[in-house]
């Protein structure tokens, strides 16, 4: 066993943060480590006991976004046929809002394409908002682009009770990554959702191209603005946009990543999400050997993601849910 592994495993608390020096020597390690890594991050996320979820998300507005992110589908500046649709009906959230608590589904996400909503569509999202929280036996998370303080409190009052904006990498890479906006748009934005009082889920995308000490600064970050939630996206290069051709992470770096997170974040919930299949194929369920306790089911927002039958027997053979009747 490598001696960075050893001392993890002897901590007389597992719930103590990893640091940021110890956090980039686990990032270098060898595949035939990763399994021992494993087992700490597995002892940290039992100690804290995170429990296990599961979310999903539909895509109420699709394509033509003028931002030029380079890994997404929908952005106007790249051509990947990803569908292009104005903001959805509230009968059509509420359909696929209900599948998800048929599924066993914790959370419902609406997610919009494009820099922010327009005064009408948030107008419109709040009242299907409100109609929802009455509808269905889920909480209510929403990635809706920048949001203004107004802006969160209304969506605060009309039932969300979680805000997603991924910071997508860390700062040193993100104008790699998007020229459109500055990185501190986004922290403005996290700032007025946590004034209003949504819990924040904010996480980013492995595979970008970013270094491992990117990886632990990025890390770093989100343990600074103390977010409730982190999900983690493995790069899925899509056709038409500039990274392409950037190679995916292979299954043991993807897992030492997420190991590592747990261990930098032992109370926050970690949430797999985008990659996920086309990243771990077979290795999916090891997710939870590395330390996850949340998983993104369903479709994605333009690509298949895994089905809920699938997650939910997955999750039954791990002893993390109860078989459905």
């Amino acid at each position: 066993m490598h001696s960075a592994v050893a001392a993890l495993l002897r901590r007389p608390d597992p719930r103590t943060p990893l640091a940021a020096a110890q956090a980039r020597e686990l990032l270098d390690l060898a595949p035939e480590h990763t399994l021992d890594l494993l087992a700490a991050a597995r002892l940290t996320a039992s100690a804290t006991r995170r429990q296990p979820f599961t979310c999903g998300i539909v895509n109420a507005k699709s394509g033509h976004c003028p931002e030029n992110c380079a890994f997404c589908a929908q952005s106007a500046r790249h051509r990947t046929g990803a569908p292009v649709y104005p903001l959805m009906e509230t009968d059509d959230m509420l359909r696929h809002a209900e599948a998800l608590a048929e599924a066993g589904a914790a959370r419902f996400g609406i997610v919009t394409s494009g820099t922010a909503l327009s005064p009408a569509e948030l107008d419109r999202l709040c009242a299907s908002l409100e109609r929802l929280r009455r509808s269905v036996p889920l909480r209510l998370c929403g990635s809706l682009g920048m949001l203004t303080p107004e802006a969160a409190r209304r969506l605060k009052e009309a039932g969300l009770s979680r805000f997603h904006h991924n910071l997508e990498t860390a700062a040193s890479h993100f104008s790699a990554i998007c020229t459109t906006h500055a990185w501190a748009d986004d922290l403005a934005t996290l700032a007025a959702a946590h004034d209003a009082g949504l819990e924040l889920c904010c996480g980013g995308i492995f595979g970008l191209g970013e270094s491992l000490d990117q990886r632990v600064e990025f890390s770093l970050t989100l343990a600074e603005l103390n977010v409730d939630c982190i999900p983690v996206n493995f790069l899925n290069p899509i056709p038409g946009t500039p990274l392409e051709r950037q190679p995916r992470l292979t299954p043991d770096e993807a897992l030492r990543t997420l190991a590592v997170l747990r261990l930098m974040h032992p109370q926050r919930d970690i949430l797999v999400c985008g990659g996920r299949n086309s990243t771990l194929g077979e290795w999916d369920s090891w997710i939870f050997a590395a330390g996850a306790n949340g998983l993104m089911t369903g479709d994605y927002l333009t690509t298949p993601g895994s089905p809920f039958e699938r997650d939910s027997r997955m999750l039954a053979a791990l002893g993390l849910r109860q078989p459905r009747a």
